[in-house]
């Protein structure tokens, strides 16, 4: 099955086989004649950015990367970032990678031309309307993961590095002018990148459609998104050159971050502070918490989740659901516990802290306390 479209909801996509192709082209809708590649170190030196960077030099665009990214990209990532993006002279921001290069490139191009402090803009409010709207340059993603859909978000999760707490920084034109979704370019990603990054889209699709607030929107795209992750994650992990299944796993990821326009909840607002202190994977992390969050919220989300399953094809109900979930996680390698992610002994009045204060916790359906939070975070530890 080929699966080549364009479409534009929430922005401008191209979407299918091949077409980082369309790279300088992109840029030149974009506006850009300078742009800067940003991604995170992993991916440096690999075939398909140094191709990418061939196709930009080859269109006259020059062959500009920064690439000091860390996994759990920070405001030290960000300033060194923006230096490189106005001494380099660049016009433009082509944010290349999975969720770490995706955000802290979102965040180059955004804080460029600002002149108040990064943290000035956290999501907060109104927060968002300091910023010097005009000066945002343009955005063009490259997902090279299917997981974090930050290529079409509003925000990017960056780590205040003196604190260790994940902070959401938010303006609309963060949402990038042109995505590029090639599967191609996922082709090489490890069996537990694969799985970190599905399970994360799967996480997303979860916590919206859980989510109490009101936005039918979200709830269609996150059972549909649900759909594709049950499918074709599976097939990705099996066979990573499964075209077919990386394509609908890239779809499932875009769904994912839409959706969650909805809510997010207690998944969230736990693998927060535990990334930001511990630097787990986001994705795999919020597999670990997943089904303790989903018992959790039992009393709440129990006739949605029904709902879920007849569309799904899941028997047995509420606690059909959860099996189902924790046999997935088994067949991809996820631990039970925090500990099977290194994590021993965590401190856990400083991470439900951190829960407690995380944007994700209003979305969660039952109210998060000190707590129920602990008992909930000893769950999983």
């Amino acid at each position: 099955m080929s699966i080549n479209a364009n479409w534009s909801y929430p922005t401008a996509i191209r979407f299918g086989a091949g077409r980082i192709s369309e790279i300088a082209d992109a840029c030149a809708v974009a506006g850009m004649k300078r742009p800067l590649l940003v991604t995170d170190r992993g991916l440096a030196n690999m075939d398909i950015t140094t191709k990418t960077l061939d196709l930009l030099e080859a269109a006259g665009l020059g062959r500009a990367m920064f690439a000091d990214v860390d996994p759990n990209p920070n405001e030290k990532n960000a300033a060194a970032g923006v230096k490189a993006y106005n001494d380099g002279g660049h016009d433009g921001v082509v944010a290349f990678g999975g969720g770490s290069g995706l955000d802290l490139g979102k965040l180059v191009a955004f804080m460029a031309g600002q002149t108040r402090p990064l943290w000035d803009f956290e999501d907060i409010g109104d927060w968002w309307t300091r910023a010097d709207a005009d000066a945002i340059a343009p955005i063009v993603a490259v997902p090279t993961t299917a997981g974090t859909g930050s290529e079409v978000g509003r925000a990017s999760v960056i780590t205040n590095s003196e604190t260790a707490q994940k902070k959401i920084i938010f303006h609309p034109k963060f949402l990038p002018t042109v995505v590029i979704c090639d599967p191609e370019l996922t082709v090489g990603m490890p069996n537990f990148i694969t799985a970190g990054t599905g399970l994360d889209a799967f996480a997303h699709c979860v916590e919206a459609f859980c989510s109490p607030h009101y936005h039918p929107m979200s709830q269609g795209m996150a059972l549909e998104g649900m759909r594709l992750v049950k499918e074709y994650l599976p097939r990705a992990y099996a066979d990573g050159n499964d075209i077919e299944a990386r394509a609908h796993m890239m779809s499932a990821a875009i769904m994912g971050a839409t959706a969650f326009q909805k809510g997010l909840g207690a998944i969230h607002a736990l693998s927060h502070p535990i990334g930001a202190i511990y630097h787990s994977h986001h994705g795999t992390t919020n597999a670990v918490c997943m089904p303790a969050v989903l018992q959790f919220n039992k009393p709440a989300i129990t006739d949605v989740i029904v709902d879920a399953t007849q569309y799904l094809g899941i028997t047995g109900g509420f606690d059909g659901f959860c099996a189902y979930v924790d046999d997935l996680n088994a067949s991809l390698g996820i631990p039970k516990k925090l500990s099977g992610l290194g994590i021993e002994n965590p401190d856990i009045d400083r991470i439900v802290a951190g829960a407690l204060i995380d944007p994700s916790t209003g979305g969660n359906p039952i109210k998060m306390t000190v707590e129920n939070t602990t008992k909930l975070l000893l769950e999983i530890v």
